[in-house]
Order: structure tokens, then C-alpha cells, then sequence
């Protein structure tokens, strides 16, 4: 509901415990941008959100995670609708969207970035994260102000 409330371009939110997510997750580790993939739906890093205290638990653990998920995007200055999910230390991702259809969407696309930034990792364990002027490129070309990618061509 913290969510809803703060953010009102947001309609739907998916929590799960999607595998390569989780292991990000419980390494308490932001997951990379290494590739276009992941340009293509997130602006940059998908951020880990800390852990909650023991008090934030006791009093109200569900609002408490909403509220460390803003938390989170504001220290970063992140916009939710360019980074449109997080995950929380020890616990997993949370994605949202325009609606429901759209936040299972980007679920299912974070845990594959998270699975193709494990593989990177493990390939090549000092593989640099992707240029910005690429990340731009991707990002931009669907989402940005002069978006072309996936654009109606009808006037």
C-alpha cells in the first residue's frame, strides 16, 4: 500500500522468491546492468533495499518493507517507473508496473537479468557493467522522450 500511496503512476506490484533474484537478494548485492537485456527494461542497476530492523519488523513488517522499498529509491534519486523493480537483503524481488499484466511482466524479466548477471559473474568475475551511452541507447530508445522502439508507425 506504501507503494500505491507514493507512487500513483503505479497500478500493480508482484513480489516473488524467483531463484537468481533471491541468491542476488541474499548476497545483499545490487544486480549489474551487463547487457542490453537488461537496458532494455531497467535504467541501470536493480537496487537491493537493506534489511529491516527488528523494530521495523515487530511494529508492522509489510508496510515497513513498502517503506524501505521508498526509502531506497530516494537515497538513489531512482524514478520507480524507469527502474521498475527492487530487491529486499534476505528476502526478494519486487517489481511493479501501469497494472498487474505489466508488474508480472517485469518479474519475469528481472529474474532473467538477475540469471544473466549470475552467468556474467561467473564467467567473467570482473566484467564491467554495461556503457552508459549504451544503457542510454537501449533505455531511451523505448521509454525516452524521442522513444522510437516499439512505436506505432500510425499517425
Amino acid at each position: 500500500l506504501e507503494l500505491y500511496k507514493q507512487y500513483p503512476d503505479i497500478g500493480g506490484i508482484v513480489h516473488t522468491h524467483s531463484p537468481y533474484a533471491v541468491g542476488w537478494a541474499q548476497a545483499c548485492e545490487d544486480i549489474p546492468c551487463y547487457g542490453t537485456t537488461h537496458a532494455d527494461y531497467f535504467y541501470g542497476a536493480i537496487p537491493c533495499a537493506r534489511h529491516l530492523t527488528t523494530e521495523e519488523i515487530d511494529e508492522d513488517y509489510e508496510k515497513n518493507t513498502g517503506k524501505v522499498i521508498i526509502e531506497e529509491l530516494t537515497k538513489r534519486n531512482i524514478n520507480p517507473v524507469h527502474v521498475p523493480g527492487i530487491i529486499c537483503a534476505s528476502h526478494g524481488p519486487f517489481t511493479w508496473g501501469k497494472d498487474a499484466a505489466e508488474a508480472v511482466e517485469f518479474s519475469v524479466i528481472l529474474e532473467e537479468v538477475a540469471k544473466m548477471a549470475y552467468m556474467t559473474l561467473t564467467l567473467g568475475a570482473n566484467s564491467p557493467a554495461l556503457p552508459k551511452y549504451l544503457l542510454d541507447k537501449h533505455y531511451l530508445r523505448k521509454y525516452g522522450a524521442s522513444s522510437y522502439f516499439y512505436q506505432s508507425k500510425e499517425k
